[in-house]
């Protein structure tokens, strides 16, 4: 089962990369703006999870910059996102706003706020 959920991700990866969306143009002092804003959110994923793929083509789509942390080889980020978040279950947006931490869950979720808020 180990090999084939390897072999599934690996597959997930390369299709990924091959029909990578692209980004949006934006301007200069715009994109500027919207990199200040996505400084604020931090994405816990695993690199072959199909829904931390989904959210990470969205970030592409959308021309966003947010900080990838690996929560499955990286055991700093999978304590800091089961303090924080309370469960390790990824993907998870972890976003800072006016002193307030939220974590967000499911891809679908996070897809919606980040073409809500990158629009």
């Amino acid at each position: 089962m180990k090999v084939i959920r390897w072999l599934l991700g690996r597959l997930i990866l390369v299709l990924n990369f091959v029909f990578s969306p692209k980004g949006v143009k934006r301007s200069e002092s715009e994109q500027a703006k919207l990199d200040r804003k996505a400084a604020t959110m931090t994405l816990y994923q695993f690199e072959a999870c199909p829904f931390c793929v989904k959210v990470r083509r969205a970030m592409k789509r959308q021309s966003i910059k947010i900080e990838l942390r690996d929560a499955k080889n990286n055991p700093t980020h999978r304590d800091e996102l089961e303090q924080g978040g309370g469960k390790i279950k990824v993907p998870c947006l972890k976003i800072e706003k006016e002193g307030q931490v939220t974590w967000m869950y499911e891809s679908s979720d996070i897809v919606n706020y980040l073409e809500k808020e990158f629009a």
